[in-house]
């Protein structure tokens, strides 16, 4: 069964005939939005709404208020991509992210939370001169699946070809879920392109319901082969972005989807199977209010502990102004090795090495033993903030 109000069931056939068969299944067309009959504003749903606007315009202008902001959205925005990639079970730590020793080449885990991150990257640049669309999701899609093990052949394109989401070894006829086929992937794109731009009529929603109405209907069209969880949350801080409710990608959504991960898919099956948009948008609605609440917080944590190490090294004598510009590069690569430092600051091996020296006798840099040589630090209480809900659940 499915409620008419998400859209309906459109059966296949695989065998000769065009009847139904032991080889026919049913694929799902999603209704375009917004939902018919439209969304109910509880008490609840708009409480959550003003919590969430309040939360996200605090969250913004402390981003816009702060200092040399850059390194810390460079931190969150990779952040946000690990937790995105590690929903979808790409099993990768903070640790071996920021290894600089790492090569992606050998750890296709590790290239696809890279590309995660470049897609980002990417795509917000994209924005700064065109529009959010169907063209650039295909041209961030490329990005995000360049070079990963494994890619499917039509990178950056719509898929063409039937696609389904159940356990492992799973056919279209036993499939937990069967999106649109091919044709009518397509048709349900154009008309969620046309719902992002507001082409269709204005239906007088708040732009953060409209996040969580896009967000659910590009996970329930599925338009690639691969990727789409990542795109689909990608989509979030694209959409938001575009509606200059966010000037910086520094909401970390997927930790609260990765926490409430049991949960995430079973709202977004629900809206499918029964239509309850309702119960949807509020569990989204949550989830940017947390985010947004810890990222707040995290901020204020990485101001207080730049400002207590800055002070710190401005009291190191004539090595100061060097001890700093290796302190700045920290706080974009919180693990370093000397040799790779030096190259980038354009230092000598022994100007990087003894200004570690000084940090590391002050307690900012401690050795590691972590990783396949020596000589290589980490910004432990720097890591120490970002860390939380990176860890691998198993």
């Amino acid at each position: 069964m499915v409620s008419p109000r998400s859209g309906s069931y459109k059966r296949h056939s695989i065998g000769v005939n065009n009847g139904p068969s032991d080889d026919s299944y049913e694929s799902f067309c999603p209704a375009p939005l917004p939902p018919n009959p439209p969304l109910e504003l509880s008490s609840r749903m708009v409480a959550l709404l003003v919590k969430a606007t309040g939360c996200i315009r605090e969250l913004d202008v402390r981003v816009q208020l702060t200092p040399n902001v850059e390194p810390f959205i460079a931190m969150l925005a990779l952040k946000e991509a690990l937790m995105s990639s590690q929903i979808e079970g790409i099993a990768v730590t903070l640790e071996e992210l920021l290894d600089p020793q790492r090569e992606e080449s050998t750890n296709p885990a590790v290239l696809a939370v890279v590309n995660n991150a470049a897609a980002t990257e990417f795509a917000l640049q994209e924005l700064k001169h065109a529009p959010l669309s169907n063209r650039l999701l295909k041209a961030t899609h490329a990005v995000l699946m360049h070079s990963v093990q494994g890619e499917p052949r039509n990178i950056g394109e719509f898929r063409t070809t039937q696609n389904w989401i159940g356990r492992r070894g799973s056919t279209p006829q036993n499939a937990l879920y069967v999106p649109p086929a091919p044709d009518d992937m397509l048709r349900a794109m154009d008309d969620l392109e046309r719902y992002i731009h507001g082409d269709v009529y204005d239906d007088g929603l708040d732009v953060l319901i409209k996040a969580a109405l896009i967000h659910y209907q590009f996970e329930t069209i599925h338009p690639f082969i691969d990727g789409n969880g990542r795109m689909g949350r990608l989509l979030i801080t694209l959409f938001l972005h575009e509606q200059r409710v966010l000037s910086k990608p520094a909401l970390c959504i997927s930790c609260f989807l990765k926490k409430y991960r049991r949960e995430y898919y079973s709202h977004l099956m629900e809206v499918r199977t029964a239509g309850h948009f309702e119960q949807w948008v509020q569990f989204f609605l949550q989830a940017l209010i947390e985010a947004a609440e810890n990222t707040i917080a995290t901020i204020k944590v990485l101001v207080a502990l730049r400002q207590q190490n800055q002070a710190l090294i401005a009291q190191s004598g004539r090595a100061a102004a060097r001890t700093l510009k290796v302190f700045d590069y920290l706080e974009r690569h919180p693990i370093i090795e000397i040799g790779k430092t030096a190259k980038a600051l354009d230092l000598s091996f022994n100007t990087v090495a003894s200004a570690v020296q000084w940090l590391v006798d002050k307690g900012i840099l401690v050795p590691t033993t972590n990783f396949k040589r020596n000589r290589v630090f980490a910004y432990e209480s720097y890591l120490g903030v970002l860390r939380p809900s990176t860890e691998l659940t198993r």
